[in-house]
């Protein structure tokens, strides 16, 4: 399968990747709020722990596991609070189960630098595991189930992904950040643009969870988030010399190539939605 996989070029790997994986994707979101955040807890600690591999093979020694369980514990804790199921106080538990990080380093005799990786830890928390978090807490925003508004935050995502991956392809001649990624281009942005625009405009049509106006200006929040996400992930994979995150999603690499552009602009979604429902 895998020598099948890699005869396959980029394009036919991800669309097989799509076609396998995003319905399962889509069906978790909708079918329940303990789905939706089985996912999102099971993503985030795969993308966190793929985070820290990779800062390993620069020589760095974040705690992997550790920092990983507060990663998930922060989703977990997200889920069963916004279900009420927990008092909104049990957030605190995030206090001293971040504590202990330190405590556990200073019982690491062997890191020459304990604080540089105390820091790249909390980095891997606030950078993968809070997001996730965060889109947990806005599915189940007003003690309601809204997965429509997941479901299209991804549908943006992966519109603004696929527009930009072809019209990069057959129009890219102007480099949109060459010293971070040669390959992305300013007609690449337009295409994203363009799709996710479109798919903005049925979601406003075809769905009452969020307001018109609201969908474009999520839409408008991933066209920018997004890529500056993706940006921000190919300048953290220059910084250690690797091509790509992982092997585990094919076509795309590993999740956190996949996952990227959420990452950046989750906090900005749920920010824009809470500040103005």
């Amino acid at each position: 399968m895998k020598q099948a996989l890699a005869n396959m070029t980029n394009l036919q790997q991800r669309v097989i990747a799509a076609v396998a994986g995003a319905p399962l994707i889509i069906f978790m979101l909708w079918y329940a709020p303990w789905t939706l955040a089985l996912l999102f807890c099971f993503i985030s600690a795969l993308t966190q722990r793929e985070f820290y591999k990779l800062l390993g093979l620069d020589g760095f020694e974040p705690l992997t596991a550790y920092g990983t369980v507060v990663g998930t514990l922060i989703c977990v804790l997200a889920y069963f609070v916004e279900t009420n199921q927990i008092s909104m106080g049990s957030y605190f538990i995030i206090c001293p189960a971040s504590s202990m990080i330190f405590l556990i380093k200073l019982y690491k005799k062997r890191d020459m630098k304990p604080f540089t990786n105390i820091g790249f830890t909390f980095l891997g928390i606030i950078y993968v595991a809070m997001p996730f978090a965060l889109l947990i807490i806005l599915a189940l925003r007003d003690n309601s189930f809204h997965p429509i508004t997941i479901i299209g935050c991804l549908l943006l995502l992966w519109a603004s992904d696929i527009g930009a991956y072809f019209a990069g392809t057959y129009f890219g001649r102007r480099k949109l950040f060459e010293r971070v990624s040669p390959k992305k281009s300013w007609e690449g942005a337009m295409g994203g643009a363009v799709a996710a625009g479109l798919v903005a405009l049925g979601l406003a049509v075809l769905d009452n969870e969020l307001r018109p106006w609201q969908w474009y200006c999520v839409g408008a929040i991933i066209v920018v988030t997004g890529t500056y996400g993706d940006l921000v992930e190919s300048l953290f994979k220059r910084s250690i010399a690797i091509k790509d995150s992982g092997t585990s999603i094919p076509g795309h690499g590993g999740f956190l190539d996949r996952f990227d552009g959420l990452l950046l602009a989750a906090p900005f979604i749920v920010t824009f939605l809470k500040l103005f429902p």
